[in-house]
C-alpha cells in the first residue's frame, strides 16, 4: 500500500467527528461498531506500512554509514600513498615516488566516489525520517480514536441495557395496571365469603336437624310417663293420688 494512501487514511480516521457521524446515524451500535472495525483495520495496515517504510529507512542509513566509512578509508589510504611518495621523492626514487602519487590520486578519486554517494542518499533518509515520524503519529492518533471508540460503544452498550431494563420495569408496572390486582382481590374475597356463608348455612341446618332429634326424645319422655300413669290406675289407685298431687 502506498505511503500516500496509508497517509490520507491516517489523515481522514484520526480528524473524524465520531460523535458527528453517530448523531447522524440511524443505528449508533450499528456505526460504532463498523468504525471499530475501520480503525482496527486501517491501524493493521498502517503498522505494516509503517514497518515497510522504517525497514527500508535503515537500508538506507546502513547504506549511507558503508559510503561514509568507505570515503574515510579511502581518504587514509591516499594519504599513506601520500606520504609514501613523499618519502621515496626525498630519497631520489621519483619514479617510485610518481607511482604512489597516483595511487593517492586513485584514493582519492574513490573517496570522491564514496562521499557522492552518501551525500546523494542524505535527503532520501532526511525525508524518509520524517515520514516515519508522521505515520508514527499518525498511528497513535488512530489508537487513540480506536480506544475513544470502544469506550463510546461501551457506554453506549451500558445505556441500551440500563434502558432495556427500565422499559422492562414500565411494561411490568402497566401490565399489572391493566390486570387490577384488586379487582381480582376483590373476586376472591367474594368466593371466600360465599364458602363460609355455605359452611354457616350447613353449620345452621346441622343445629336445626340435632335440635328436632332432642325434641322427639321429650315427646317420646312424655309419652312414657302417661304409661306409666294409665298402669297406675289399673293397678289400683296410685295413679289417681299422683294426679291429686
Amino acid at each position: 500500500m502506498a505511503k500516500q494512501s496509508i497517509f490520507g487514511r491516517i489523515s481522514t480516521l484520526v480528524k473524524a467527528n465520531v460523535n458527528a457521524m453517530l448523531d447522524a446515524a440511524e443505528d449508533p451500535q450499528k456505526m460504532l461498531d463498523q468504525l471499530v472495525r475501520d480503525y482496527t483495520n486501517s491501524i493493521a495496515d498502517a503498522e505494516s506500512a509503517i514497518a515497510e517504510t522504517i525497514g527500508n529507512l535503515r537500508l538506507l542509513e546502513r547504506d549511507h554509514e558503508e559510503d561514509v566509512r568507505a570515503a574515510a578509508e579511502w581518504g587514509n589510504k591516499a594519504l599513506a600513498a601520500s606520504r609514501k611518495a613523499d618519502e621515496l621523492r626525498a630519497s631520489g626514487s621519483t619514479a617510485d615516488a610518481d607511482k604512489f602519487d597516483n595511487l593517492a590520486k586513485i584514493a582519492l578519486q574513490r573517496q570522491i566516489s564514496e562521499e557522492n554517494e552518501a551525500k546523494a542518499v542524505e535527503p532520501t533518509i532526511s525525508s524518509q525520517t520524517e515520514v516515519v515520524a508522521k505515520l508514527k503519529d499518525g498511528l497513535n492518533g488512530m489508537k487513540q480514536k480506536l480506544e475513544q471508540l470502544k469506550a463510546k460503544r461501551s457506554e453506549l452498550l451500558a445505556r441500551a441495557k440500563t434502558a432495556e431494563a427500565q422499559n422492562k420495569v414500565h411494561d411490568a408496572v402497566k401490565s399489572i395496571d391493566v390486570l387490577d390486582p384488586t379487582s381480582e382481590l376483590g373476586r376472591f374475597e367474594d368466593k371466600v365469603r360465599r364458602q363460609e356463608a355455605l359452611a354457616a348455612g350447613k353449620a345452621e341446618l346441622a343445629a336445626s336437624t340435632l335440635d328436632a332429634q332432642f325434641n322427639e326424645l321429650e315427646d317420646v319422655g312424655e309419652l312414657t310417663e302417661v304409661e306409666a300413669r294409665l298402669a297406675a290406675l289399673k293397678s289400683g289407685g296410685t295413679g289417681a293420688a299422683a294426679l291429686e298431687k
